[in-house]
């Protein structure tokens, strides 16, 4: 007894060490959102044939050695400058002021958090290149993401539909997961490409929450929670649930998840809805083979694939941060890290 007394003590002293390192957290995160509005950032546009091209002249001139490699710069130079002339030849007479007939293909990432608070970078994204859409341009997303908060992912998937909704080309590209908020993001891109080890799904929602109720009665220790409406708070951490409230909450998850199950249904009709929204998962192999996605193809093979006959951006949006966010997050991102590490750990096998 006087070790489970103990044990009460020490867990009793860790749950406060820690509300109390996040309320510190907390309150940094918030002190730098009063900030926010006044904080700039820049996009950042990389033309990835030029990166690609000048790793190949590097790559060439080593292997071939530099008279060969200086004689195939100069048919090429020649090549590109009759391709030039052709090109303007073609367009003379013409309203557009293009100088090329090339399709262009636009690539944003997206690396999810349990808030997915890459969202505003997300918009601010979208937001610069629809207006530059031409008839052919096709978006890229590389997504990776476990899921997280409902609301949040609700919202980036939203900003997905604004390229689908604009008559877009989106195609979504899944290295390593899209699972539960993250393949709700997926399923909004008219094709989805999936590594074969790829883990996808998890159509589904989940809500857990620790009690101390018990542990707080054993030390005469009273919480109070006042509320006006009967549902306002259904489960607590520090008070006593009932039945009903359980009830009500387990009401509430499936409100959400016929919600959830909805959407992918609108966005991917083939799908059968109900043999995937079991909160399962499936790697990229099984899931090609019940529709969760559209290829086996891992994003750089699909990127190589179009420097050919596309011109090819890398888009991202790099918002400044201020030191207290910046302090924020990486606490955040740790606790993250541990909860992803226990929902693999849960998930399934190891490699």
């Amino acid at each position: 007894m006087e070790y489970l007394y103990e044990y009460g003590l020490f867990l009793a002293r860790a749950v406060t060490v820690v509300a109390a390192i996040l309320l510190v957290v907390s309150g940094m995160v918030a002190l730098s959102q009063r900030h926010k509005s006044e904080r700039k950032g820049h996009m950042e546009i990389n033309k990835l044939n030029d990166r690609y091209q000048q790793v190949g002249d590097t790559m060439r001139e080593t292997i071939a050695g530099p008279e060969v490699h200086k004689a195939e710069l100069k048919a090429r130079h020649k090549a590109d400058k009759a391709a030039a002339k052709a090109a303007k030849k073609r367009l003379k007479g013409r309203e557009t002021a293009s100088e090329s007939n090339r399709k262009r293909l636009f690539i944003m990432d997206y690396d999810g958090d349990i808030r997915a608070s890459a969202t505003d970078q997300l918009r601010e994204e979208i937001s610069a290149v629809l207006p530059q859409l031409e008839e052919g341009d096709e978006i890229l997303l590389r997504l990776e993401s476990p899921g997280g908060l409902v609301h949040g992912y609700g919202l980036a998937a939203s900003q997905l539909k604004r390229i689908t909704d604009a008559g877009a080309q989106l195609t979504v590209a899944v290295d390593k997961v899209a699972a539960s908020g993250g393949y709700m993001m997926a399923c909004v891109g008219q094709r989805i490409i999936a590594a074969p080890f790829a883990v996808l799904g998890s159509i589904g929602v989940l809500a857990q929450l620790p009690n101390f109720h018990r542990l707080l009665k054993k030390h005469d220790i009273d919480f109070e929670l006042l509320t006006a409406g009967e549902y306002k708070r259904t489960l607590t951490l520090f008070g006593e649930n009932t039945d009903k409230g359980r009830e009500k909450f387990i009401e509430d998850l499936e409100i959400t998840h016929g919600l959830f199950k909805a959407f992918v249904a609108e966005n991917r009709p083939a799908l059968d809805i109900d043999k995937v929204a079991t909160g399962e998962i499936w790697y990229g192999r099984d899931a090609l083979d019940i529709g969760l996605v559209d290829a086996l193809q891992t994003s750089d093979a699909f990127v190589q694939e179009q420097l050919r006959d596309r011109d090819v951006f890398e888009v991202k949006f790099v918002e400044k941060k201020a030191w207290q966010e910046k302090l924020g997050m990486a606490a955040e991102g740790a606790v993250e890290r541990g909860l992803l590490k226990l929902w693999q750990h849960n998930r399934g096998p190891h490699a």
